[in-house]
């Protein structure tokens, strides 16, 4: 079984789906002859030609609602937008006709389309380029949003992505596309949406995190095993709808729980995750609920990036907050 990196993992879930069925087809700015801004879709060109992997012009509204129109005639459209700062273009039509078609016709029509796009920051990338939009897309009613953290998961949450029957957001770790390598079977195996998955088992604290941050978040709980606290990691992978009750049922096995997200503090994911666990696991809770997160400022450009992203030492720091309150 080959070792690959995320970027590959994609590219093989994609060639793989286009193989078992006829009816996906792909989308976007340089997807085709340039094989994508980050080669997710090399050599697809070729395997199934122009018909169904299409360039198009730099119009992400155009894209977007391109997608909707084949999703809605039987295609299975996978459409990437380059960098997920360009996706904000996109909301009038994920918003008002994606994820409203089921409910809009009664459920005569779905909408079966993902919008594939790089997201976060650690890469050094220019302004626009490292947006962590996932708590916007959550907010979207219909939209179902997946956030991988691995090749094996990020190969087989994209074939479940394809599949779904309805509209999915499907949100890549750019820093993590080729930070290290799994072995991944190609064997057209779907993991399932809407689950946690437990990355690591423990009784202190709970870290519950996803996408990029689960690669600082495992180096977190190596850190505060040096000190002897035992942390259980929670990948939450689809945050939209996600699983609560892994959360809750790891919350009552530690007392503690920390969220660690690199998007913007303020109304980002991790609140929400924050207030459901105080909601529904207070009495569990030994302590506040820690949210380890952004900084509610734009991602700044290559020389202060690596104070934006928290660190192993920041989520140690948030951690140790839980762990010694009293």
């Amino acid at each position: 079984m080959a070792q690959i990196t995320l970027v590959e993992a994609i590219n093989r879930a994609l060639a793989t789906e286009m193989e078992r069925d006829s009816d996906v087809v792909i989308m976007g700015q340089d997807v085709g002859k340039d094989g994508g801004v980050f080669r997710a879709t090399v050599g697809l060109t070729d395997r199934f030609g122009p018909e169904r992997v299409m360039d198009t012009p730099l119009a992400e509204a155009m894209i977007a609602g391109m997608a909707i129109g084949m999703a809605v005639e039987g295609l299975k459209p996978v459409a990437e937008i380059q960098f997920s700062g360009f996706a904000y273009t996109t909301i009038d039509q994920i918003l008002n006709h994606a994820g409203r078609m089921r409910y809009r016709t009664r459920g005569r029509m779905s909408c079966p389309l993902v919008l594939r796009t790089p997201c976060g920051a650690g890469i050094h990338a220019p302004e626009h380029h490292s947006e962590s939009p996932e708590a916007m897309f959550a907010h979207m009613p219909g939209i179902r949003v997946v956030y991988p953290s691995s090749p094996r998961r990020a190969y087989g949450l994209l074939l479940a992505s394809i599949r779904d029957p309805d509209p999915v957001v499907f949100c890549e770790p750019t820093r993590l596309y080729r930070l290290f390598r799994e072995e991944v079977e190609d064997d057209a195996t779907a993991l399932p949406l809407d689950t946690c998955f437990t990355l690591r088992e423990g009784t202190d604290v709970t870290l519950v995190t996803w996408g990029g941050m689960v690669h600082e978040t495992l180096g977190a709980a190596d850190a505060l095993a040096e000190l002897g606290y035992a942390a259980e990691v929670i990948d939450v992978a689809t945050l939209k709808p996600y699983d609560l009750d892994t959360i809750l049922a790891s919350v009552g096995r530690t007392g503690r729980c920390v969220v660690v997200s690199e998007a913007p503090r303020t109304a980002g994911f991790a609140s929400e995750i924050a207030a459901s666990v105080s909601e529904q696991g207070l009495l569990s809770l030994m302590a506040p609920v820690q949210r380890v997160t952004g900084y509610d400022t734009v991602v700044p450009l290559a020389r202060l990036e690596k104070y934006y992203i928290p660190s192993v030492e920041r989520i140690v720091a948030g951690a140790r907050r839980a762990i010694e309150f009293s």
